[in-house]
């Protein structure tokens, strides 16, 4: 289980979904459905990950860099 480290938004890679449409916000919790990497840079990890939705039903898999993710929540 992760979290989202910022608010998430389409990049025009997840159809049915508008470009720039937001995907999650910073501390939704998602899972990771696989890791992988790019051809072109196989040292940086790419995470494919499904964040929770309002009824925490898992939306469409996204692509994410680390940098993007966090392991802990964040409590405020």
């Amino acid at each position: 289980m992760i979290y989202a480290a910022t608010d998430m938004f389409n990049d025009g890679g997840i159809p049915g979904l508008p470009e720039d449409g937001l995907i999650a916000t910073a501390g939704t919790r998602g899972v990771i459905v696989k890791i992988g990497h790019l051809e072109e840079d196989p040292g940086h990890a790419l995470f494919l990950v499904r964040f929770e939705g309002p009824s925490l039903v898992l939306g469409p898999p996204s692509g994410c860099w680390a940098e993007e993710l966090r392991t802990e929540a964040v409590t405020t």
